[in-house]
């Protein structure tokens, strides 16, 4: 169960799953770039970027479907978790998270039951309630940044890549190539 390596195959707009020895195991998607739910051989992606694991469950970040897919790996199934699959231009919405449009979601970080997402186009770090099944702003103001600061005064620049130590969720930038991270019980964001 543990000898499993998910990848997002991004320009082929699928996942392969790999045992650690590089044997093939399962594509899940036709390949198609599309936003289609369902088995693995009817559902499709278009460029999927960032995973993450919880157990039978792996959330992808679609990326330029503006979507956050959930896959579950016991029925071999796809499902649309959040987004409208249509690239927002809005910044602080909260709301149901199939009703509120994300903007190229890149990396995903499981936190308990809360999953952060780094919103690379409004240069911000999102989060999903998956228990409420809510989205929301959690940390950026939105303007293309290298600030350090409280939660919502901080500024990112293109957030790609996320993880955690469960104290703090640490962020790697592309545009300002520069790592930050965000303490959970401070809610302060700064430069590492």
């Amino acid at each position: 169960k543990n000898d499993r390596l998910f990848i997002a195959d991004s320009n082929h707009n699928r996942i392969v799953i790999t045992r650690l020895d590089g044997t093939l195991v399962e594509t899940i998607g036709t390949g198609a770039a599309g936003a289609t739910d369902g088995t693995y051989d009817k559902a499709t992606f278009f460029r999927p970027q960032g995973l993450a694991l919880d157990g039978d469950t792996l959330y992808v970040a679609d990326t330029e479907n503006h979507l956050i897919r959930k896959v579950d790996l016991k029925a071999r199934t796809v499902l649309t978790l959040a987004g409208t699959g249509k690239q927002s231009d809005k910044y602080f919405q909260t709301g149901p998270a199939r009703s509120v449009g994300l903007n190229s979601p890149w990396d995903l970080q499981l936190q308990g039951r809360t999953l952060y997402i780094a919103m690379a186009g409004p240069h911000q770090i999102w989060k999903l309630d998956l228990d409420k099944q809510e989205v929301s702003t959690y940390a950026g103001s939105g303007r293309e940044a290298r600030k350090d600061g409280s939660l919502l005064e901080a500024g990112f620049a293109q957030p790609s890549g996320l993880t955690t130590d469960g104290k703090r969720l640490y962020v790697a930038e592309s545009e300002s190539n520069i790592g930050r991270a965000i303490d959970f019980a401070s809610g302060v964001v700064t430069t590492l």
